[in-house]
């Protein structure tokens, strides 16, 4: 009896769900079974499609990789939580459920503020943090994301366009070519894919950033984690400023900024920042 191939094409990721709390949580893992796996912490209106498979097949060649819908977002069943605490609640619930008491944790931009969250209130949960395009609660002009999304959603429309490029990447030739890249990337998995998320779920997602944005700081000197942090140079959904602070309130943390590029500067410069996370992860 043969063991079955590995899986480390994100496109191919078989969809699995699993129930946790009374709700069906929907998930998908590939790569190689066994030592800890890296969990998947996904933006603001993102299902399990939004991954750049760029990113996640390179870290999956060598390690078990699970993804996962929040709950009420794509095909996880309950409802949307109203702050990012619940949010981080839910991970948990969601991680323990699946059997895992250690992980390394990925996240970009929303779910990095729940990665955060997550890590104040588990410590020993987490044995590696990648933080990208995102910022520590209480952090300058977090609660600014709101009026930013609503406006470039707003010209998405207008352009029928895929909103990701505008809040993603910069408005000039290099940031509209990635940005088409990016979306193309996206669409790679034909089969199986997940639902969109409604516009209740957005606003509610929306509601608990800007909550987070205004609350008291947590404690982020005592996180011991080696932790990575990386955005581009001009986010202007997650200031990168917010990054440079992480990186200030984190002991001993990596930072890299990536020049002429916006929220999505690890989409736009994946070439680079893959082979980078993969090793910082392998370690």
């Amino acid at each position: 009896m043969t063991a079955d191939p590995v899986i480390t094409s994100y496109a191919q990721a078989p969809a699995r769900t699993i129930n946790a709390g009374g709700v069906t949580y929907a998930y998908r893992e590939l790569g190689p079974r066994g030592g800890i796996p890296v969990v998947f912490f996904v933006h603001l209106a993102a299902t399990l499609d939004n991954w750049d498979p760029r990113i996640v097949d390179a870290i999956a060649k060598h390690r078990h990789v699970i993804t996962f819908d929040q709950r009420g977002v794509g095909a996880s069943t309950g409802k949307v939580p109203d702050t990012i605490e619940a949010a981080a609640d839910h991970a948990y619930e969601f991680i323990t459920a699946l059997g895992h008491d250690t992980i390394d944790a990925f996240s970009f931009s929303m779910g990095g503020m729940i990665a955060q969250d997550l890590i104040v209130k588990h410590p020993e949960l987490v044995r590696r943090l990648v933080l990208t395009g995102t910022g520590p609660r209480g952090g300058k002009d977090m609660d600014k994301v709101v009026g930013v999304t609503y406006w470039d959603i707003l010209r998405a429309t207008l352009t029928r366009s895929d909103p990701k490029e505008f809040l993603f990447f910069n408005r000039d030739a290099t940031g509209k070519s990635a940005a088409k890249a990016f979306v193309k990337r996206l669409q790679e998995r034909t089969v199986d894919r997940d639902q969109e998320i409604t516009l209740k779920a957005l606003r509610t997602q929306l509601k608990a950033i800007q909550k987070y944005g205004r609350s008291a700081p947590s404690d982020l000197s005592t996180l011991t984690q080696p932790t990575l942090i990386a955005n581009g140079d001009h986010d202007r959904m997650v200031p990168t400023i917010l990054s440079e602070d992480l990186h200030r309130r984190i002991k001993g943390s990596e930072l890299i900024i990536y020049p002429d590029s916006g929220h999505g500067g690890i989409f736009q410069y994946h070439e680079q920042f893959a082979p980078v996370v993969a090793a910082f992860l392998a370690d």
